[in-house]
């Protein structure tokens, strides 16, 4: 394996694979290390690549896996800062709280969402994902996009984020009633 050919890898993936790690870290700066941390990856273990998959997806596996590193490490970081988190978490449970009657219904009607399949590829849309991700505590984000966009089971995602399972329904309840709200305030309702 030669420098040329992970430089090329850089040419040919390298925009795909910073704007898919800069969709989940929503961090510049931790996007591209974890693009690099990928290269670098990628050429200590390309003698194991087989080609049964595309080199894209072949890299694009090895950066999810970086990923997951860096919510590990930051989950580590925010268990000292809890506090902060606290405040999130509470602030979105009152927003949820607002959107509902004391008689467990809805307080407003809810939109007809067509066919999400349809749209699911729309650029428009994944940019809209990622403002309202940002609305979001980073916690609760990342829980989101484990579960729902990522599909992991709810196993796993409690051992990544370290939390119990009915703290994983609660939050992530919270994270889709705010992807929700977020979601139609922007017209996608």
């Amino acid at each position: 394996m030669s420098i040329a050919e992970a430089e090329r890898w850089l040419d040919e993936h390298g925009n795909a694979l910073y704007a898919f790690a800069l969709l989940h870290l929503r961090n510049p700066h931790q996007a591209e290390d974890a693009v690099q941390e990928t290269l670098l990856a990628a050429l200590q273990a390309h003698q194991r690549y087989t080609g049964t998959a595309s080199v894209r997806t072949w890299l694009t596996g090895i950066l999810k896996h970086k990923i997951m590193d860096e919510y590990r490490r930051q989950a580590r970081e925010t268990a000292a800062a809890g506090s902060e988190e606290d405040a999130w978490e509470n602030a979105e449970a009152d927003r949820v709280d607002n959107e509902f009657q004391e008689d467990g219904h809805w307080s407003h009607s809810l939109s007809d969402w067509g066919n999400p399949e349809s749209n699911l590829y729309s650029e428009q849309i994944w940019a809209m994902i990622e403002r309202c991700l940002a609305v979001l505590s980073p916690r609760t984000a990342r829980l989101f996009m484990l579960r729902d966009l990522w599909e992991m089971d709810s196993e796993t995602v409690c051992k990544e984020l370290s939390m119990t399972p009915n703290n994983l329904w609660t939050s992530l309840h919270r994270a889709r009633l705010g992807m929700r709200q977020c979601l139609e305030k922007n017209g996608l309702g």
